[in-house]
C-alpha cells in the first residue's frame, strides 16, 4: 500500500455545534467538516483559520493512502495505526468515500514515515 505526504500544514478547529460552517475554510489537499450534536469540527489549511478562533490545534501534517479503497477491505486503519501506536505517535484519522487520511503533528512526521516504512508501507515524499 502506498502512502503519500500531503503538502499543506493543517489545523483542527472546534466550533460550537450551532455555528454556521465558516467561509474561511481553505485548502487543496484536505478539508473536512463534521458536525455532531456537541461540536462543529473543521480540518483545513492552518493559515486559513483566523486568530479569532480560540479552540484550535495547529501544526499538523497529513499522510494519505494512495488510490481508492474498496468498502469490503478490513483492517486498513488498524494496519496503518498499529506501527504508529507502537512508535508512540498519536494521529487524527479521517476517512472519506475513497480513502483514508492521518494527521500527525509536524514534528513527528519523519518518525511516522519511518515507522510506516518499517511496517512495509511504501511512503512517498
Amino acid at each position: 500500500m502506498q502512502i503519500r505526504t500531503l503538502d499543506e500544514e493543517f489545523a483542527l478547529a472546534r466550533l460550537d455545534a450551532r455555528a454556521a460552517v465558516p467561509d474561511w475554510i481553505g485548502g487543496r489537499d484536505l478539508i473536512a467538516v463534521v458536525r455532531t450534536r456537541d461540536e462543529l469540527s473543521i480540518v483545513c489549511r492552518s493559515d486559513a483559520v483566523p486568530s479569532s478562533v480560540t479552540n484550535v490545534q495547529r501544526g499538523f501534517r497529513g499522510l494519505a493512502v494512495v488510490g481508492t479503497l474498496d468498502f469490503g477491505m478490513t483492517g486498513v486503519i488498524a494496519g496503518l495505526t498499529r506501527p504508529l501506536a507502537d512508535a508512540g505517535i498519536p494521529i487524527f484519522s479521517i476517512s472519506t468515500f475513497d480513502t483514508d487520511y492521518m494527521l500527525i503533528r509536524g514534528d513527528r512526521l519523519d518518525a511516522a514515515k519511518a515507522a510506516l516504512v518499517s511496517a512495509g508501507f511504501d511512503v512517498l515524499p
